[in-house]
């Protein structure tokens, strides 16, 4: 009934929102100002329902701001009303020092946001594999959303054996030789460490043709990351788009996540606009969060 309800209403609920003045600065901020008190940067509760049963929490994967530097970014994650990120080595160099990690992480506290995770990693060699978990620790990160060159895997395993630290394979859809689909990671991590899994990219999962919904239902318990976008097609050919502007099918997704009781970070990663991608990524926030309130 829900997927349903959420499917009559999505062109409904998009016109609503456009309707209202949220493509100027102003009015995106006001829009993103009445739902930024949602999430906190600690809290382990529902981004939006009382009774707990969304369990995931709002993010921003900083791809999404590679043009921009790290004060920028956290600038930009705090308008946009997000409390969890995910840091590309653009904003915090994989060469960082320990000193240098543990002042970004103390940077990001004082911003109210929680330095979850840092990604995309690719690890080809035994030696990222260590640079990447010295940085992840240094950092208090507790995942590492990466992409670790199979032959590196059982390396990969002995430090998140060692360390605790979630490692969230990512995948990139089309043209990805190694990882292009959520079930060509699980192919190759399922006899390692449970705490070795999936970030699942679901522009990348839909544009190769994948199914979204049965992916998270399938591998839920190696559901670790999450990167939320919408695309012009789900072909080869789609291109990041604001979310509630393309075609993949977003309040379904979210019902997905909340049925299987996901209860990480959900990271928006606005790929589109790189020299401008504010307003974009407020609108695709505001829009998941009015589907949450749905819900």
């Amino acid at each position: 009934m829900i997927m349903q309800r959420l499917q009559s209403s999505r062109r409904r609920f998009l016109q609503t929102t456009i309707s209202v003045p949220i493509l100027t600065g102003l009015g995106i901020s006001a829009f993103a100002a009445e739902t930024t008190g949602i999430v906190g940067a600690t809290e382990t509760k529902s981004e939006i329902s009382k009774s707990g049963e969304i369990k995931f929490q709002l993010g921003l994967a900083s791809y999404t701001t590679r043009k921009f530097d790290r004060p920028q970014t956290l600038a930009m994650c705090r308008r946009a009303g997000l409390k969890n990120l995910c840091l590309k080595d653009f904003h915090l160099k994989l060469t960082s020092t320990e000193e240098e990690c543990a002042s970004a992480a103390q940077e990001c506290r004082q911003a109210g946001i929680n330095l979850y995770g840092g990604g995309v990693i690719y690890m080809k060699k035994p030696e990222d594999v260590e640079n990447a978990f010295r940085y992840a620790k240094a950092c208090g990160m507790t995942t590492i959303v990466g992409v670790p060159d199979p032959s590196v895997l059982p390396i990969v395993e002995k430090h998140v054996q060692a360390t605790g630290i979630y490692v969230a394979i990512h995948n990139h859809g089309p043209g990805d030789k190694v990882y292009p689909t959520p079930e060509s990671i699980i192919e190759k991590i399922q006899t390692l460490d449970k705490r070795i899994g999936l970030c699942v990219d679901i522009g990348h999962t839909a544009r190769i043709g994948a199914d979204v919904i049965e992916t998270f239902r399938k591998y839920k318990d190696r559901l670790f990351d999450c990167h939320f976008k919408d695309e012009t097609e789900a072909t080869p050919k789609g291109q990041t788009c604001i979310c509630g502007r393309g075609v993949l099918d977003l309040p379904n997704y979210l019902v997905a996540l909340k049925e299987i009781g996901y209860d990480r970070i959900v990271s928006f990663e606005y790929e589109a606009d790189e020299k401008d991608p504010l307003p974009g990524l407020m609108e695709s926030v505001g829009y998941i969060r009015g589907i949450l309130r749905m819900l």
